[in-house]
């Protein structure tokens, strides 16, 4: 899987930039936010999903982790593929989506291009408990408790991304963490998914 490539700036449209890396220009598809992000730089640094399909391996980037959390949460959602989640990412910055579905504003996702009620609906339905609003740094603030400590906390987010609802992936990691408060991560989610 691929993280990030960093490169220089090849091309640069509003939905697509190719960045040469190592002699290898990789095109990716962008919102208009990553784009008005990147648009004055010749040099860059984009986090990548890779959508792979039976005819075509596609990619796509995004200026911060922050951007690709949120794709990850909408192409999660059934009915919502990889090109919908990017028309919503270039129609409402991160903050504003999150905003959207914490405030279960179904109208101002049916104003994004392609978006009917009923997926508007899906959409605040499955990812509100998912995704509160972020704090200063632009980091996701999941719901959790803020006694978890930081391994606490990417344990819940890796077993959020497997699918596992949320409150009882930290009620779990919670109770894994007071019995062996040493565990490494990795030991945590092994744990938490024999539990879940």
């Amino acid at each position: 899987m691929i993280d990030y490539i960093k490169g220089e700036v090849a091309e640069l449209t509003p939905t697509n930039v190719t960045l040469e890396c190592g002699g290898i220009g990789y095109q990716l598809n962008i919102s208009l936010n990553t784009y008005g992000a990147i648009s004055q730089e010749s040099g860059v640094k984009l986090y990548v999903y890779e959508s792979i399909r039976e005819d075509a391996h596609v990619l796509f980037g995004f200026r911060d982790k922050h951007e690709r959390e949120l794709f990850l949460h909408l192409i999660s959602v059934s009915g919502v593929g990889p090109s919908t989640a990017r028309i919503i990412l270039s129609s409402l910055n991160s903050r504003e989506l999150e905003n959207v579905i914490a405030t279960e504003n179904a109208a101002v996702l049916q104003s994004v291009k392609g978006i009917g009620a009923k997926t508007a609906q899906r959409i605040i339905v499955d990812l509100k408990d998912k995704i509160k609003m972020t704090d200063e740094s632009g980091t996701i603030r999941l719901p959790t408790k803020n006694d978890l400590s930081e391994t606490g906390h990417a344990a819940v987010s890796a077993l959020v991304m497997l699918g596992f609802v949320q409150t009882a992936s930290q009620k779990v990691v919670s109770r894994i963490l007071k019995e062996s408060p040493t565990l490494p991560v990795e030991s945590v989610i092994k744990e938490a998914l024999k539990r879940l």
